[in-house]
């Protein structure tokens, strides 16, 4: 058993976490949820003993005897090594595992037990990522890959820090599975997450969390059926909110065109689009399972990815397939909004002079009248004007996706790629920041949004839908027939398991 007792942590004199009891207990969920910076992370860590660099910790954590504790973070690639393949990274783990065998037989038990874990962790093509390295991994990948080393190292208890962060609902099923699996085995499962649908299928208890204070606990289903606080009320009636919008598709002039496009991971090819089209004022999701390509797409439209055939043009004209080979104007037309904001920002500088950058390079601004609109864009868009003259660490995620917003924004692009930028949100953040989305393309017709995401309730956002399976484009329609009728097999699939997760959640 691992336990938290009264713990406070500090920094700068500020209390990230303050008086918070937790007990985990083998083979049993205990979930985390809250709004991006509640303390979750912080809560969470401290049963690993890490702590925010400068923090006054006060209170007692418990771990268990052999003090084995894994964590499989949010942001996956934070944790794994750029330089080295998947296969090295978890060798080195198995290998103190096999050393009692005869020394013939180490290297085909440690490939073994390296298959084994990468299979429990829904890596179903195991021995093909073997030979990659962490960038050529979906953010999806990447975190199975994290909890297949959690898995090796035998902990005792895992803290899965949003494991389905980034995942289509079929991996997000097996995950939910696999996380009910690894309790099963008697390892208690610490899960800080944001998605109700998944917590409400696995965990045995929640505590709800606000500004570093846990403000209600108890078994999950009495949470879910009499929530007593308002912040859990809050949180419940945000998830089970509709979209902004059932958006219609509009006939529109072109504004992005993509031909005969294949793009290639080494002699790998990972995508094929034959042909799609973006319209000035028009939102396309492009949707599918972790890895199926959404990313690759999405780095090809922003010169991100140069190892690709076919043609990309930018109003009839064809884009440069590299960023370096961009003007600056076609630099300005095309901006990128990753899923992971914090690492999209530079940790020393303050975020108002970071997002006032953006219209100096790309607009020739000077100084003064750049920082002038970036502060006005920012207090459009919502975070804290105070919270914006320090840097990133300063703010929480959800703050720190919308100061990305603002910096593509101040490019005045033609066409906006937001690569999964809700999923690492809690209910309430996840909404404000797709309302925004939504008021950015009533507010006039010029702009283009191509959406990234693995979250069919996201994608009722958009006029249409692109589905991409195994890299390629398997179908592409007005939104609203491709989730009521979808005529492909995967897609009937994708709808299907998003539909079953839910009724999957414990009553």
């Amino acid at each position: 058993m691992a336990e938290i007792r009264d713990l406070r942590v500090e920094i700068d004199g500020r209390a990230v976490v303050d008086g918070v009891h937790l007990r985990v207990s083998p083979g049993r969920v205990t979930a985390l949820v809250g709004a991006s910076g509640s303390g979750k992370t912080t809560t969470g860590l401290a049963l690993l003993g890490e702590y925010p660099p400068g923090a006054r910790v006060t209170g007692e954590v418990r771990r268990p005897g052999d003090g084995r504790v894994g964590y499989v973070p949010q942001h996956p690639a934070a944790v794994l090594n750029p330089a080295r393949r998947v296969g090295a990274l978890l060798h080195d783990i198995a290998r103190p595992q096999v050393r009692r065998l005869p020394r013939a037989e180490r290297p085909t038990a440690a490939r073994e037990l390296v298959l084994r874990a990468l299979d429990d962790a829904q890596l179903t093509d195991g021995a093909a990522l073997l030979r990659r390295f962490p960038h050529q991994l979906s953010g999806g990948q990447q975190q199975r890959v994290v909890l297949a080393q959690a898995l090796l190292l035998g902990a005792r208890v895992v803290v899965a820090d949003e494991p389905t962060t980034g995942q289509d609902p079929s991996t997000k099923s097996r995950i939910v599975e696999q996380l009910a699996e690894v309790a099963a085995r008697g390892i208690a499962v610490v899960l800080l997450s944001h998605d109700l649908d998944v917590v409400r299928a696995l965990a045995d208890e929640v505590l709800v969390m606000r500004a570093g204070r846990v403000v209600e606990s108890g078994p999950a289903g009495r949470l879910w059926s009499a929530p007593r606080h308002e912040w859990t009320r809050r949180l419940l009636d945000a998830h089970r909110a509709g979209p902004p919008r059932d958006a219609v598709a509009v006939a529109a002039r072109p504004v992005l065109t993509v031909r005969d496009l294949t793009a290639v991971h080494g002699t790998t090819t990972v995508l094929r689009t034959p042909h799609l089209t973006l319209g000035a004022g028009e939102c396309l999701a492009v949707v599918g399972r972790s890895g199926s390509g959404k990313t690759t797409l999405a780095r090809c439209l922003a010169g991100l990815h140069r190892h690709h055939t076919g043609e990309i043009l930018l109003d009839g004209t064809a884009l440069p397939r590299s960023l370096r080979r961009r003007d600056r104007d076609r630099l300005a037309a095309v901006q990128y909004v990753f899923q992971d904001a914090r690492a999209a920002f530079d940790e020393f500088r303050p975020v108002l002079a970071q997002v006032a950058r953006t219209a100096v390079r790309l607009r020739g601004l000077d100084e003064r009248a750049a920082t002038d609109e970036a502060s006005a864009t920012l207090a459009r868009l919502g975070p804290p004007g105070d919270l914006t003259h320090r840097p990133p660490g300063a703010l929480s995620g959800g703050e720190l996706q919308r100061a990305a917003l603002a910096r593509a924004l101040l490019a005045r692009p033609r066409v906006l790629i937001c690569d999964e930028i809700t999923s690492g949100l809690d209910t309430v953040t996840r909404r404000g920041i797709l309302d925004l989305l939504d008021g950015l393309l009533s507010d006039g017709d010029d702009l283009a949004l191509v959406l990234i995401t693995h979250d069919l309730d996201t994608a009722r956002l958009a006029h249409r839908i692109a589905v991409l399976e195994a890299g390629e484009l398997v179908e592409q329609g007005p939104a609203r027939r491709v989730l009521t009728a979808p005529r492909h097999p995967f897609t009937v699939s994708l709808t299907g398991t998003t539909a079953r997760l839910g009724e999957a959640a414990r009553p």
